[in-house]
């Protein structure tokens, strides 16, 4: 009697081949489905933990031009605003998931293959940016934790070097995330959580004006993987599990990461650069502190990879290897080099425009199911959904300008002038999302005349494809 591997097939000759169980090298190789329910959930699960997120709930509970939310607000905000965002990101990944393709490819059936450059380009921006400041970020918290003994350059090159070997093998590492990494993180958040709440709250005063713009915040965070999440929901096995892995993982996650982060912004009195001395100040917290910071490096990963997928939607046939080392060697240099803090309102103008692009995303979706999704190097340009990610990227800059000089004040004043501006019950997310999508979900359903063979079926969308 012989025996077959599990997942192996036979060659012309009667051998037999291995089905592959890493991430594939170019754009041409076999995608394995490999990623269950568990892997997804630890991957998001770290994701939506985030040292930014302690200090950034100041975001949420003291919106810039907004009085301070009480407490009980800006928790609903941060529920509310994550509530959206993870629903948006698990319905990504399930189309993901679908396709097997990496999120920019994926992008080539909405927009073009032409077209998808444009997403693809500021991907890569925004990847290399907050990959950099994520290396920056970990190399002060160290610095923190040390009270100043390790100085800042040695722990970006150290974490950047560490960074760029976990993308070599992206799957192993999402293996060694669920199987170890997650424990520590949680154990690390209880013993944050316990600490924080041995005492009670400070008294809580403030104003319920800024909620929706608090919302906002949250929700914006969330989406902004969305240009990432199709890079690992393409390894999944269910697009049912890459749905829940985004939504209960990472939503669970952010609310976590948030809500310590607004108990620790009360006991500093709302100063968000005294939030890792409280947290050093904890039982325990210099432990949990140090787990969090070795866990950050799930965050650079993630930008380092991610740029590497981004770059093979320009040019499929680069190896992904080659492209992960030298994304990690020049990532590491910005963060040796470059004062990130001056590019941070740029970075988050850039994560503004996946918001109102995933909205005509997930409305192409659900008006056609997919027929027509041509994700291939031949995929027409379709003028009426660039047109729909145009409209929803000007609804969000009129209502949230933004910080960038001169971009910024060009879009106050045109958004006073249509009093879009200033409102704090509009939300910028929610109010441009909802107009890209209103404006593509009945002009998806045109197909242009080269269209052929779908990629995509017509299922329910969380149902799995046989």
């Amino acid at each position: 009697m012989s025996t077959a591997t599990p997942g192996a097939e036979r060659t012309p000759t009667g051998g037999l081949t291995r089905a592959p169980t890493e991430a594939p090298i170019t754009l041409a190789d076999d995608v394995p489905h490999t990623l269950g329910l568990r892997d997804q959930l630890g991957l998001w699960g770290n994701l939506g933990i985030s040292l930014l997120g302690f200090g950034g709930a100041i975001a949420i509970q003291a919106p810039t031009g907004f009085p301070v939310l009480p407490f009980a607000g800006a928790l609903l905000a941060v529920l509310v605003g994550t509530a959206f965002g993870a629903l948006a990101l698990g319905f990504s990944l399930v189309l993901g998931a679908r396709t097997r393709t990496p999120a920019m490819v994926l992008l080539r059936g909405l927009l073009g293959y032409r077209a998808s450059g444009l997403p693809t380009v500021l991907n890569i921006a925004q990847c290399l940016g907050w990959g950099s400041f994520e290396l920056v970020v970990i190399a002060e918290a160290c610095h923190s934790l040390t009270h100043g003994a390790i100085g800042t350059w040695p722990v970006i090159v150290a974490i950047g070097t560490l960074t760029t070997i976990l993308t070599i093998r992206p799957l192993g590492t999402i293996y060694l995330l669920r199987q170890f990494v997650s424990i520590l993180v949680m154990i690390a958040i209880l013993v944050l959580a316990v600490g924080l709440l041995r005492q009670p709250l400070p008294a809580s005063h403030g104003s319920w004006t800024g909620f929706w713009v608090g919302v906002d915040a949250a929700l914006a965070v969330a989406i902004s993987w969305v240009p990432l999440g199709a890079d690992y929901a393409r390894h999944s096995r269910t697009g049912r599990a890459a749905f829940s892995g985004g939504l209960i993982g990472f939503g669970t996650a952010q609310v976590a990461c948030y809500g310590i982060g607004l108990v620790a912004l009360a006991r500093t009195g709302y100063n968000p650069d005294g939030v890792f001395e409280v947290f050093l100040s904890l039982p325990l917290g210099v432990a949990a502190f140090g787990v969090l910071i070795l866990r950050e490096t799930d965050q650079s990963f993630a930008n380092v990879y991610s740029t590497a997928v981004s770059v093979q939607n320009l040019r499929p046939a680069w190896d992904r290897r080659v492209l992960t080392v030298a994304v990690g060697a020049v990532t590491t240099g910005l963060a040796l080099s470059v004062d990130l803090d001056r590019f941070v309102s740029f970075l988050y103008l850039i994560g503004a425009v996946f918001v109102p692009l995933t909205g005509v995303l997930l409305a192409a979706w659900a008006r056609t199911g997919g027929p027509g999704w041509d994700t291939s190097g031949t995929a027409p340009t379709r003028p009426a959904m660039i047109a729909a990610w145009a409209a929803g990227c000007v609804t969000y800059q009129l209502i949230n300008p933004g910080a960038v000089s001169g971009w910024s004040t060009l879009w106050a004043r045109a958004g006073s002038a249509l009093h879009l501006a200033g409102h704090p019950w509009l939300s910028a997310s929610i109010t441009s999302f909802a107009v890209a999508a209103a404006i593509a979900y009945p002009l998806a359903g045109r197909r242009h005349a080269s269209d052929e063979t779908p990629i995509l079926t017509a299922e329910p969308l969380l149902g799995d494809p046989s």
